[in-house]
């Protein structure tokens, strides 16, 4: 059966020594003798193929001990992808991709592909956001070298995805029209719910805190008016304003301010629905 799954996997690593530590234990809790993909995870900066300490120079090792067999990149900017596949370096990029994406973002999938590289495509359902599912796989399913990752957490969610791969749904006007719905609701600075904002010093749930407005329109919207979720949200009035999160969103949000805003269009909601 090994031979017929792909297994990808990733480390944050910032140096050599580090990224081959993660390497051997990615290989004994996975009990797999090889990785098809191993990726550098976010890095800021493309490292450089020349340095033989950097990370390239790990990932090119193991890949000449079969340890690995593909080199891939993960990242949420688009600059640093487009520069990746620019590169020749990678044989997969994973970047966030949906009905949401902009026509810049788009266009490292016509990039990747001129270069023979495989694009994952993070973020396929925007973080829950994009509630109608059959949009963004058949939307994705436009381009042949794109695989999504689904971020499938039920069995129910399982069997949907096997029923669409087995009759793919097709991308006519009635999915046009509910994809642009999806766009002008889910245009301008919100969050993706990426995460790498975290963790908070007063311990607010950014990604979630600050895309509430969304996920009450969008998502069973009971769970957020109970008494535990309020006061998690009523945490947000105790932001510090460190600047932690701001600094470190890869969309340049301004967190705080996004968190403050939520905090009063929940109330707002929380007034109007709670018993």
């Amino acid at each position: 059966m090994r031979s017929r799954i792909v297994i990808a996997t990733k480390s944050h690593a910032h140096d050599k020594k580090t990224l081959l530590s993660h390497l051997e234990t990615s290989l004994r809790n996975l009990k797999t003798d090889y990785i098809d993909i191993y990726q550098l995870h976010n890095p800021r900066e493309l490292p450089e193929a020349a340095d033989e300490d950097g990370l390239y120079a790990a990932l090119a090792e193991a890949k000449q001990k079969g340890l690995i067999r593909f080199i891939g990149i993960t990242n949420h900017s688009n600059k640093l992808a487009m520069e990746a596949a620019a590169s020749g370096m990678y044989d997969t990029i994973q970047f966030p991709l949906n009905t949401l994406s902009s026509e810049e973002d788009l266009r490292l999938i016509a990039a990747c592909k001129e270069r023979n590289i495989g694009v994952i495509a993070m973020k396929a359902l925007s973080g829950g956001l994009i509630t109608n599912a059959a949009t963004t796989f058949a939307f994705l399913r436009q381009y042949d070298n794109v695989v999504p990752i689904w971020g499938i957490q039920r069995l129910s969610e399982l069997d949907q995805f096997i029923a669409m791969e087995k009759n793919p749904p097709v991308l006519d006007e009635a999915m046009w029209q509910a994809i642009h719905k999806d766009r002008s609701e889910l245009a301008g600075d919100f969050c993706r719910g990426c995460g790498y904002c975290m963790p908070c010093p007063v311990g607010i749930e950014i990604p979630i805190q600050a895309r509430i407005s969304l996920l009450v329109h969008r998502a069973p919207y009971q769970g957020f008016l109970e008494d535990n979720f309020k006061e998690k949200m009523d945490l947000i009035d105790q932001c510090v304003e460190c600047g932690q999160c701001r600094s470190q969103c890869p969309y340049q949000l301004d967190t705080p301010n996004l968190l403050k805003r939520e905090l009063k269009r929940y109330q707002e909601f929380y007034e109007t629905h709670a018993k």
